[in-house]
């Protein structure tokens, strides 16, 4: 219960639902017992109709057992028959169950919907803090297994906030309303009835624990299947190239026969656990009828004392039921909470100390920056320093795995160094506001991401304003060549693109992905390989289109492409994650080193392509 106790802040919020809610169940019980009650008058009124049939007199009837509980109906049925006081209290008891029912409805409405509230408030601040964990938390930890405990466990943490507060309040109730009336009837017959119930206690403390441990095997498997099937989703291209489709299935099968057992695992031991539960409540009504039926024979109590006992009983089995099934709901959300809350006192790596907007100019700097990824130790870069100023080009270029993507990262603060500084501006990065830096930088991932959304929801999408208008977002398809294959499509740019824009080509999401970083016009763009997939020809268009937009701007050109980068006023080239040459093209060239052998390859790759 320790990890549920993270809950309490929204039960707090929700407190005045939460205490309207205990008054229904409180008023919906009080209905509850009295037909028991109305019942024990109308059996003893029949049993002493025969001892008394000769007098006829309904008034003694009535008056001979009457409980002061029950005194109020006596001016209401003093002169009715037998016949007539039956019908009476049938109807009184129809419509204490109509009462009850209202109520219960209530009930429900207040603490039913205060944990489909609570369940909106938690996943929204999972959301939140999904949001502000820093890149190393999701390289860490598989898309399924986040995804399951924003879905599944809050799920599994709404019934222990609905139907597990909702019942445990109603048997707490029903316990001391029910218990209360037994002994004020006769203690020793209570006492009898109730003697099942501390092995009851006992044996649900001793399976709630299993529970607890296989409920948690199920969801950590839960989360495997939702990843498995989350990758071969995405991956379907790859599936079906390699012709993999049985692999696939044969492997998802074997993990979700795992998931059938470790949840057969749990339903056995509850399926063994809930007839113990029924033959103990059995058991309790035996010890009343017998006992009962004994103190009836000694003249102690009434047949309507036992009959009411019975029904008392029977009104104990489904909360007592229902604490077998609250307890292991109540397990399950804990397990489910227990994880929900590992994620949620993750702190993120990146924390924004400054909340005050300022204007980024675009004048980066490294000093002696080093880099270690934290969830690998891989050194990705070593003692960098560069300088680049607003209107300036830098180009890096390098060896896959040099370092290049790296320094695009770090200057949208995506990861903090581990040694030397980067200033912006002449300001450390540290200090300042994270997301007034990010809305500055125009940047084009390597690895292209376009939503399952419109084309112009995606071109937009890089404006820090809610509504952009239809000619910028034509402009910014224009500057990154796209635009007219968008004129091609039926529906232009209100085509809507597949899951992570797969129904365009490479090429296609690249420039859709170049126009969403230049509708902002920032003084920061970063393009990092963004050119790999466009032809020659394309690429100078953009690079041409780029030029008017990079006026006054701080740009940085990551590329595998010598042609891509060639005019930039800067270039870098890095080896194993340092600068082993730097300068103009030009300059580079007369060097004859790394550059100048990559150039030459490139060089006459051209001219073989050509030539075919």
């Amino acid at each position: 219960m320790k990890s549920l106790k993270y809950l309490n802040k929204y039960l707090w919020k929700y407190k005045f639902r939460l205490i309207l809610g205990t008054i229904f169940v409180v008023v919906s019980n009080v209905f509850g017992i009295y037909p028991a009650q109305i019942i024990r008058e109308a059996f003893d009124a029949v049993a002493q109709s025969d001892e008394l049939a000769a007098l006829n007199n309904t008034e003694q009837i009535i008056q001979g057992n009457s409980s002061t509980s029950m005194s109020f109906i006596n001016s209401f049925t003093t002169d009715m028959s037998l016949s007539q006081l039956l019908i009476f209290f049938s109807i009184l008891v129809l419509a204490m169950a109509l009462i009850k029912g209202i109520f219960t409805f209530f009930m429900r409405q207040t603490i039913i919907i205060m944990s489909r509230l609570i369940e909106f408030d938690l996943k929204n601040e999972i959301y939140n803090h999904y949001q502000e964990l820093s890149m190393s938390f999701y390289k860490q930890n598989n898309t399924g297994d986040i995804m399951n405990r924003i879905s599944e466990d809050v799920s599994r943490v709404r019934m222990y906030l609905g139907p597990g507060i909702m019942y445990t309040i109603n048997l707490i109730a029903l316990f001391v309303m029910v218990i209360s009336v037994m002994l004020s009837i006769d203690v020793e017959l209570t006492l009898y009835a109730l003697a099942p119930l501390p092995i009851l206690s006992v044996l649900i403390y001793y399976v709630s624990n299993k529970i607890n441990k296989k409920s948690e095997r199920v969801q950590e498997q839960l989360s495997f299947l939702s990843t498995f099937s989350q990758e071969s989703f995405s991956g379907i291209r790859i599936i079906k190239s390699f012709v993999k489709e049985k692999y696939m299935n044969k492997t998802l099968k074997a993990e979700a026969e795992t998931y059938m057992d470790k949840n057969l695992d749990l339903v056995k031991l509850e399926a063994y656990f809930s007839p113990i539960m029924m033959m103990l409540i059995g058991l309790s009504t035996i010890l009343t009828i017998y006992i009962g039926g004994i103190k009836t024979i000694n003249g102690e109590i009434t047949t309507g004392n036992v009959a009411e006992f019975i029904i008392y009983v029977n009104m104990l089995t489904w909360p007592v039921t229902a604490l077998g099934w609250v307890t292991s709901i109540i397990q399950r959300a804990a397990a489910s909470q227990k994880r929900i809350n590992h994620f949620l006192e993750t702190i993120p790596e990146i924390q924004n100390d400054n909340n005050q907007e300022s204007v980024v100019n675009g004048h980066i700097r490294f000093e002696n920056v080093s880099f270690k990824y934290p969830e690998s130790g891989t050194l990705a870069l070593n003692n960098v320093s560069f300088e680049v100023k607003p209107g300036q080009t830098l180009a890096i270029i390098g060896k896959t795995g040099s370092g290049k993507s790296t320094i695009a990262d770090l200057i949208c603060r995506l990861f903090d160094t581990t040694e030397g500084d980067i200033l912006i501006d002449n300001k450390a990065i540290k200090t300042l506001n994270l997301n007034s830096l990010r809305s500055q930088i125009g940047y084009v991932p390597q690895e292209v991401f376009l939503f399952s959304d419109s084309i112009k929801n995606n071109i937009s999408f890089g404006s820090k304003s809610g509504k952009v208008e239809q000619t910028a977002i034509e402009q910014a398809a224009k500057d990154a060549a796209i635009y007219s294959n968008i004129e091609s499509f039926p529906k232009k740019f209100d085509t809507e693109l597949g899951e992570r824009g797969i129904t365009l080509s490479g090429g296609q999401k690249q420039r859709i992905s170049i126009a969403r970083a230049i509708i902002n016009k920032p003084n920061i763009l970063i393009f990092d390989d963004c050119l790999s997939a466009v032809d020659t020809e394309t690429e100078e268009i953009i690079l041409n289109n780029l030029k008017k937009i990079l006026l006054n701007k701080t740009a940085i050109i990551i590329s595998h492409r010598i042609s891509s980068i060639k005019h930039a006023d800067h270039i870098l080239v890095l080896e194993d994650g340092e600068i082993i040459e730097q300068g103009k093209h030009n300059d580079l060239i007369e060097l004859q080193g790394s550059y100048f052998e990559t150039f030459q390859k490139q060089l006459l790759e051209e001219e073989q392509s050509t030539e075919a």
